[in-house]
């Protein structure tokens, strides 16, 4: 049990929860002995390598804010992560962004092939869902449990991040006015953000009023995440981010720093952060955890 008794230092508790889902992706895996050998090396090379776990914070922050035990949690935490995982693994493919790099290595069909590599996705959005179904954590209440499995499922699905996927191959080579790229990002990046902040939320007493402004506080924050993302790649080398800094102009797509201009996407993010810190205010709830991770996503740097 990682120690909660000082909330005003988040910080200190980053690498210990990073550790904890590591830890649970990694058991989740070794437990898997009937999945072909060449699969499971690709599947673990997607899911444990380096990498930010921005969406397991975002659920144990918010399993801290509503005082959530650590044990479902960490079920969601990974499962969130694996789904991740997936969509940077198709999202590198030639069909796609045709991308070569990612978190400074290779992707997943430059290091095994482009076959292994859809294998090795479609692999991690099922164990995702097997995860979540199989946990005894999350099944001591079943009824939280199917609503934590249907968030998962409607973030990732065609409405949600496939579906942006969808929309943002479509829109390569033509200008986007803001609402279609704001509902690309939206779909594309938001959604699941949205549902790290809204499936532990789901094994808490909240009021109806509580969930509303929290998941406009969560969509908020998925938003900015992207915004800043865009502007990453304006601002830094490929060295920097550990992947493609020209993936968006190799791509023709539109972006917030390509339509709005550099400076009015940085007050676009601004905007949001302030919205995000002011809406966490207002809940009334010790949102130290949240807070701290909306403003490493404004302010960071890779």
């Amino acid at each position: 049990m990682i120690a909660r008794e000082n909330r005003r230092k988040f910080s200190d508790r980053v690498e210990p929860y990073r550790a904890r889902v590591e830890t649970k992706l990694a058991t989740e895996l070794r437990d898997r002995r009937a999945i072909p050998p060449r699969l499971v090396d690709a599947i673990e090379y997607s899911v444990l390598g380096p990498g930010k776990r921005i969406r397991p914070l975002l659920c144990y922050a918010t399993g801290e804010m509503f005082d959530v035990a650590l044990e479902p949690l960490d079920a969601i935490a990974a499962a969130v992560e694996l789904v991740h995982a997936y969509s940077l693994v198709h999202d590198d493919l030639p069909a796609m962004d045709d991308d070569d790099l990612r978190r400074g290595r290779p992707t997943t069909h430059r290091a095994f092939d482009e076959a292994t590599a859809i294998l090795a996705g479609d692999g991690l959005q099922a164990l995702a869902f097997e995860l979540l179904c199989g946990d005894e954590a999350l099944g001591a209440d079943p009824v939280a449990q199917m609503r934590v499995i249907k968030w998962l499922a409607r973030a990732s699905g065609p409405a949600g991040m496939v579906g942006g996927q969808m929309l943002d191959l479509q829109a390569e080579g033509q200008t986007l006015d803001e609402p279609r790229i704001e509902d690309i990002h939206r779909r594309k990046t938001g959604e699941l953000i949205c549902a790290s902040i809204m499936m532990p939320a789901e094994l808490a007493a909240t009021s109806e009023r509580d969930r509303a402004s929290l998941e406009q506080i969560a969509r908020d924050i998925g938003l900015m995440f992207q915004i800043r993302d865009d502007l990453l790649e304006v601002d830094h080398d490929t060295a920097t981010l550990g992947k493609s800094a020209q993936s968006d102009a190799e791509n023709d797509k539109s972006t917030y720093p390509s339509l709005l201009g550099v400076q009015a996407a940085r007050e676009r993010a601004e905007a949001l952060h302030s919205a995000v810190l002011d809406g966490l205010n207002a809940i009334g709830r010790d949102a130290t955890g949240l807070e701290w991770i909306a403003n490493f996503v404004h302010g960071r740097g890779y």
